[in-house]
């Protein structure tokens, strides 16, 4: 167990949230006054559990192999680690609006890749609720249980689903494309997990000469697994729309247009992006919604 400091107006639910990929997911429960949450770290398998005992005081205990290496990452988890210097809010007025009503936002650290990877990817081109439904499948199906008392599931390991055909994903809701882009990253899993000690540029290239994988899930990687706070989501259907209505009243936006928008605040665009968001604002919707069609049952 350990104790450590915490910022005395964290906001810890909507810090925590980008770690949560599911309504039912089996890696995580999030409560308002803490976590828990189980990883694949560097040191094996472990569950910890973060919770705010007062104001200014975060307390963190684990299980498993790899508990002592949770434990000392638990205050990064919880964005204690974050720099907000040079973020200037103020260079926009709905910046400054939303970041006057959700001050305590802070970009976290979980310093695991792979805990981010796969759900990114199953991500990638299809709904939310697609997404949610085949990680929550995929870790019921393939993860092992999580030590310690919370009868969470790990999520797949690399080497579990590395020799996996793409097939065998199509019962997860995952077509081809994903599925092969998975089985790639598992096999450079290691070379991932080096990227988030790089810099941003770096990073994002070393992940992106990886099969299947882009700006896209680089960006949302880096931004959970390194804490990176200027990574923004370039390729996103609705991000982009969201900035360019946020700060310039434009119901449609592209990526060229967003990161002009953000330019004002290199080195924080990540964070930027996550406040907007956060403050609810949403463009305008234009026609009918997709129809989705689950591939398991084609």
């Amino acid at each position: 167990m350990r104790s450590f400091p915490v910022p005395g107006d964290l906001d810890l639910l909507a810090t925590l949230r980008p770690l949560v990929h599911s309504a039912q997911d089996p890696t995580i429960r999030l409560r308002r006054d803490g976590v828990v949450r189980c990883s694949l770290t560097p040191c094996g398998p472990g569950t910890v559990e973060v919770v705010r005992t007062d104001a200014t005081t975060g307390t963190a205990r684990a299980w498993g192999p790899g508990a002592d290496w949770l434990l000392e990452q638990a205050p990064a988890l919880l964005g204690t680690h974050d720099d907000r210097a040079g973020f200037e809010p103020d260079r926009h007025p709905v910046v400054a609006r939303a970041a006057h009503r959700r001050p305590g936002l802070r970009i976290g650290r979980s310093g695991v890749a792979w805990d981010a990877l796969v759900p990114t990817i199953l991500a990638q081109r299809v709904t939310s609720v697609e997404a949610a439904r085949s990680w929550t499948r995929l870790v019921r199906s393939h993860g092992d249980p999580a030590p310690g008392p919370y009868e969470l599931r790990l999520q797949p390991a690399p080497e579990v689903l590395a020799d996996l055909p793409y097939w065998t994903f199509h019962r997860f809701g995952v077509e081809r494309a994903r599925a092969e882009a998975i089985v790639a990253a598992s096999r450079h899993a290691a070379r991932i997990q080096s990227a988030i000690g790089l810099s941003g540029t770096e990073a994002t290239t070393a992940i992106c000469a990886v099969r299947g994988l882009g700006p896209w899930t680089a960006a949302l990687v880096l931004r959970i697994a390194a804490g990176d706070a200027d990574q923004v989501e370039v390729g996103d259907f609705h991000v982009k729309n969201q900035v360019a209505w946020a700060l310039a009243g434009e119901a449609r936006g592209t990526d060229g247009r967003m990161l002009e928008l953000l330019a004002p605040f290199t080195g924080h665009r990540g964070r930027v992006v996550r406040l907007l968001l956060a403050l609810g604002l949403r463009a305008p919707a234009f026609g009918a919604r997709q129809r989705v069609v689950a591939i398991e049952h084609l």
